[in-house]
């Protein structure tokens, strides 16, 4: 029940934020997130398509592809809660279900998905993503760190 609640959580936080941006005048954007130094600056942008609005031209793949995905992670999921341990593995695959359950319901309901804030350093200046994306590296990351361990304790 835990790991459904970190779903929930993290996707119902990114969805609200996203709310919050839809709300506000788009002539508003950009704009400097309060308290930090113009580090991240906030903005309003509908991604139709992938990263970078790839595949934009093709919104049944934009759809189908990350709700298949998601529904593997998911079933992933489901698989390993009634097993004990892996609790390393359950949280990450929970943390990347939450944003990819917060970036599905903008695929699915608003056509586009909502992305909102830029880390203002070097090539990252250039990308706006959400949370949803930042949930969604991180848990794939936490995978990655975990199955590199595993390898190396094999050896």
């Amino acid at each position: 029940m835990v790991f459904i609640g970190i779903i929930v959580l993290l996707a119902a936080v990114d969805l609200c934020i996203k709310k919050a941006i839809e709300e506000q005048e788009e002539s508003s954007f950009p704009k400097e997130l309060n308290g930090t130094g113009g580090k991240i600056m906030l903005h309003k942008n509908h991604n139709p398509g992938f990263s970078f609005g790839f595949l934009k031209e093709r919104p049944e793949y934009v759809k189908m592809v990350p709700l298949a995905v998601a529904s593997f992670i998911g079933g992933g999921l489901a698989w390993m809660l009634p097993k004990k341990g892996n609790l390393a593995d359950k949280i990450a695959l929970s943390v990347t279900l939450g944003g990819a359950v917060s970036n599905l319901y903008d695929r699915l309901v608003r056509d586009y998905v909502v992305d909102y804030f830029s880390i203002q350093c070097g090539r990252l200046k250039r990308v706006v993503f959400n949370l949803g994306d930042m949930f969604i590296f991180f848990g794939a990351g936490m995978m990655l760190v975990l199955e590199m361990i595993r390898a190396w304790k094999e050896r």
